[in-house]
């Protein structure tokens, strides 16, 4: 009788750390800080000598034009590294954000020569405006 009551309390312990793991892992998975486009316009005046966010034309770099969703390396005309067109990989805010916060680490082998954006408020700001410039 005694293990069956240690199995059970086991089993309730883990129960409660599984769901204790489920809402920290859903909270870790959110954006931590709500972007401002506003702000992302400002913040993204960095990005305009090589990319165009307004219109579909490269520079330097790809144009942004609806990058958020879009395949990374899928920009038709625009000659990427090896390491952006074969890295199978679909900018969303997590990819975005860790690129955008460290490229060269990120992704070893980019192209881009921005050292990336210290801020995670600036970060959430440029993905923001990126959002809302479609």
């Amino acid at each position: 009788f005694s293990l069956f009551l240690h199995i059970l309390y086991f089993t309730k312990c883990m129960k409660n750390y599984f769901f204790a793991a489920m809402a920290g892992s859903f909270l870790l998975a959110a954006p931590a800080v709500a972007g401002d486009p506003a702000k992302g316009e400002k913040v993204f005046r960095k990005c305009k000598a090589c990319h165009y966010v307004d219109k579909e034309k490269n520079k330097t770099g790809p144009h942004l034009v609806n990058i958020i969703g879009r395949a990374a390396g899928a920009v038709e005309g625009y000659k990427y590294s090896k390491a952006m067109a074969e890295v199978g990989l679909v900018w969303d805010e997590e990819t975005m954000a860790g690129f955008l916060a460290k490229p060269k680490k990120y992704l070893k082998g980019t192209k881009m020569a921005f050292v990336g954006l210290r801020k995670e408020s600036d970060i959430a700001d440029v993905i923001a405006y990126l959002k809302a410039s479609k």
